[in-house]
């Protein structure tokens, strides 16, 4: 008997009507998409920082163009 606890109260899973199993399984799936979602920002933003670094670095070793808006990376 799996023992759910919703909003301070206990339920024996297995005696919950099946709309109620049902919301619950949903709810669960939401949650941890919601949680792989926000790892998967957190490695995107890792990314992002590290190509920002790696810009300006490229752009700090690079040569200056003067007079053109475009600056010739290697």
């Amino acid at each position: 008997m799996p023992i759910v606890k919703i909003d301070g109260k206990e339920y024996d899973f297995d005696t919950l009507p099946n709309a109620a199993k049902e919301q619950l399984q949903s709810l669960q799936f939401v949650d941890s998409e919601l949680a792989r979602h926000q790892a998967q920002g957190a490695v995107l933003r890792t990314a992002r920082h590290a190509y920002a670094k790696a810009l300006q670095e490229a752009l700090f070793n690079a040569p200056s163009v003067m007079g053109g808006d475009t600056i010739k990376l290697g």
